[in-house]
């Protein structure tokens, strides 16, 4: 993928709603490209990461075992825990179809996140909004 489809891309990621072009083009030349096939174990429960991925095309489970918390698709993203405080994974990803995806290491992300308020904001909607999802599934279940 181009530099400029990453942008054009970015553009149209909730999670970086906020950020100037100038940032989106330095983010594009700092993702890495990542392909799945469907079945395929990106990321595992227990293990250490620092990459946050965006789901350019499509669709991956976020799972704990048989246990599924969450499906994501196109424009969402994953693993930005263990990017903004590297840890162990609290669950694993499996793509259910073939995806493609972007990545970023913790380094690189707070290097940008330095430099954009418009960044972090969109980083901290998104883990607010994740935040009062997880709130309301647990209050009502």
């Amino acid at each position: 993928m181009a530099t400029l489809q990453k942008l054009a891309f970015l553009r149209t990621v909730p999670l970086f709603r906020y950020a100037s072009d100038e940032i989106l083009l330095e983010l594009s030349d700092n993702l890495m490209e990542q392909y799945a096939t469907a079945g395929e174990e990106i990321v595992r429960k227990g293990q250490f990461g620092t990459e946050m991925y965006i789901i350019t095309k499509g669709r991956v489970k976020v799972h704990d075992g048989d246990k599924i918390i969450a499906e994501l698709k196109d424009h969402d993203v994953f693993g930005e825990l263990a990017a903004l405080a590297p840890e162990v994974r609290i669950a694993s990803i499996t793509a259910l179809e073939n995806t493609f995806m972007l990545k970023i290491d913790h380094e690189e992300l707070y290097e940008i996140m330095s430099k954009s308020m418009g960044f972090v904001k969109g980083i901290i909607e998104v883990l607010c909004q994740r935040a009062r999802a997880i709130a309301n599934k647990n209050h009502y279940s």
